[in-house]
């Protein structure tokens, strides 16, 4: 496997197939050390749960901000201004154990983790590095690739040396950002809206900074005031801060800069700042047409470019990484035929496109909010009172929508696989924060703890496991159709009662990807059947009238 580019995406899809027993090359062009942007500020419960899996979600927890450093989210008149309304989201320390924020309730054993790209890629990297399946060859770029029915052929060349190189493997990923090489020598356009904002984003060292707050610190501002809106994100607890706003036109500095930071912060001219970087980016909403030619695929911003609204652009290129590394080892250890890899277009090029869709909206929503902030929100007189009562209202919903962002987590599905068993129940709908934990064929299979304390998730393995919630119900059927497949199999009986009425039937079959393929009362007539569907082998008729490959 050749892996092109090992950013978190392209990290954590290396460390996914090495998991799975598949050996792995990943090509990057940065030089070992060198620190990544200060970009992603978070991540996802989802993606979390993805490295609670590959057994390393207590390195990431335990870095980034300070252990006990609150990670509320306040919009506000400025930073050290007037509060408008508080998002509360427990510290790191008490992340766990917690009951005070409305995502402590999520059914997960993982929950989010607000932390900063230059303090969770270098741990990424370190595990990758440290793993004997995988091999980085840093400072190296891939030029170009060919291609057949047997494998791809690579041309590498290394940066500093000019020295080049040729790379032979299964298949290859390119996990190399939105102008991603790989996308377009398969062909593969962008479409969508190919800009909504231009957004001035500024890295700053302002130690001083956090003496001003004018009350609990928080991990991300939203500032709301009629002269300059942006964002302000808490990056190491003190010193380190980002600094976005609109208000740009075509050229990034048309507006500003020192006059946009000073009036977001709220602080005058004496205020002294010293800038790190300018991390400047366009908004907008595309997505490739084609995730996919042959042996060659996308993941990430590769395949998709959207607004960062709730931090879901690198988590869902991880939830890319995490669908498509099953599918590969499943073709390259032999269990399952080359027509099984169908499925990650069919499941993931259309999910993704539905929440692009999900963040663009929500960011028209917020500049349309910001750009009816009234004048008098920072009078101070019984009327500011009302406006700012009114206004912290509908940013505590915005803020909840972005910050809690349940549905994006837990409430996507697959509705047109060719690998899913489907039955015919229309899957529960979602919004970026609201979701329905369910069982439908398709969606990610609901957690719980079981008797024992385990979290369900620590329990499933790399194969199929099938759930079983009463144990008198047959399973020998589908244990030998999957054995004489050679299909990594599991049953789990689980016997609390209210994980029966969770999951809904007697049987669920949960893929390695945690997402459900098939669910019943009972063991199908023709189980090898069902078995050749789910391992891409099957041509079968699916309730939406989809087909798989033979």
């Amino acid at each position: 496997m050749l892996i092109v580019g090992a950013g978190p995406v392209g990290l954590t899809l290396a460390m996914d197939l090495a998991w799975r027993g598949i050996d792995v090359v990943i090509a990057e062009r940065r030089e070992t050390g060198e620190q990544p942007a200060y970009k992603c500020n978070q991540i996802s419960a989802r993606s979390m749960e993805i490295f609670r899996r590959l057994g390393i979600a207590p390195k990431l927890r335990d870095a980034g901000l300070p252990a006990d450093y609150p990670n509320d989210a306040v919009s506000t008149t400025t930073v050290t201004g007037i509060e408008l309304a508080r998002v509360p989201i427990p510290c790191r320390a008490d992340r766990y154990t917690s009951r005070n924020g409305p995502d402590t309730s999520w059914p997960t054993p993982e929950p989010t983790h607000r932390i900063n790209q230059i303090f969770f890629e270098p741990i990424l990297f370190e595990c990758a590095a440290s793993d004997p399946r995988i091999r980085i060859l840093s400072g190296t770029t891939i030029e170009h690739f060919v291609q057949d029915e047997r494998g791809v052929t690579a041309a590498g060349r290394h940066v500093g040396s000019g020295v080049r190189s040729s790379i032979a493997c299964s298949y290859l990923v390119g996990c190399d950002g939105a102008r991603s090489m790989v996308r377009k020598a398969i062909g593969g356009k962008l479409d969508g809206t190919p800009e909504l904002q231009r957004v001035q984003s500024t890295c700053i060292r302002a130690p001083e900074l956090i003496k001003l707050l004018p009350g609990k610190p928080a991990w991300i501002y939203f500032v709301l005031n009629p002269r300059c809106c942006g964002n302000v994100i808490a990056i190491d607890g003190g010193a380190t801060w980002i600094i976005s706003y609109t208000g740009a036109d075509r050229e990034f500095d048309s507006l500003d800069r020192d006059w946009a930071i000073r009036t977001i912060l709220g602080v005058g001219p004496d205020f002294r700042y010293d800038v790190i970087s300018s991390e400047d980016w366009i908004g907008r909403r595309l997505v490739a047409d084609r995730f996919r030619d042959g042996r060659t695929f996308i993941c990430g911003d590769a395949a998709h470019v959207w607004m960062p609204t709730g931090g879901y652009g690198m988590n869902a290129g991880i939830a890319d990484a995490a669908n498509l590394s099953w599918l590969i080892a499943a073709t390259l250890n032999g269990w399952a035929p080359p027509s099984i890899l169908d499925a990650y277009e069919a499941e993931r090029q259309p999910v993704t496109d539905q929440v692009s869709r999900f963040t663009m909206d929500s960011a028209i929503r917020i500049m349309k909010q910001r750009c009816a902030i009234p004048n008098e929100i920072e009078w101070p007189s019984p009327i500011a009172d009302a406006i700012r009562a009114q206004v912290g209202k509908e940013a505590y919903e915005i803020d909840l929508e972005r910050q809690c962002c349940g549905g994006l987590n837990f409430g996507y599905f697959y509705d047109r696989s060719p690998i899913i068993a489907y039955d015919g129940e229309q899957h529960p709908t979602y919004t970026m924060h609201d979701f329905t934990s369910s069982t439908v064929p398709g969606c990610r299979a609901p957690h719980l703890w079981l008797d024992d304390g385990r979290s369900l998730y620590d329990v499933l393995g790399p194969g199929y496991t099938l759930i079983r919630f009463e144990p008198t119900v047959q399973a020998s059927g589908l244990i030998e159709a999957a054995a004489r497949r050679g299909v990594p199999f599991a049953v789990l009986d689980v016997s609390a009662p209210e994980a029966r009425a969770l999951y809904a039937r007697n049987l669920v079959l949960v893929r390695p990807d945690q997402h459900v393929a098939w669910r019943a009362n009972e063991e199908p007539s023709a189980p090898m059947e069902l078995i050749d569907i789910v391992r891409g082998a099957q041509v079968v008729r699916t309730a939406h009238g989809l087909s798989s490959s033979t």
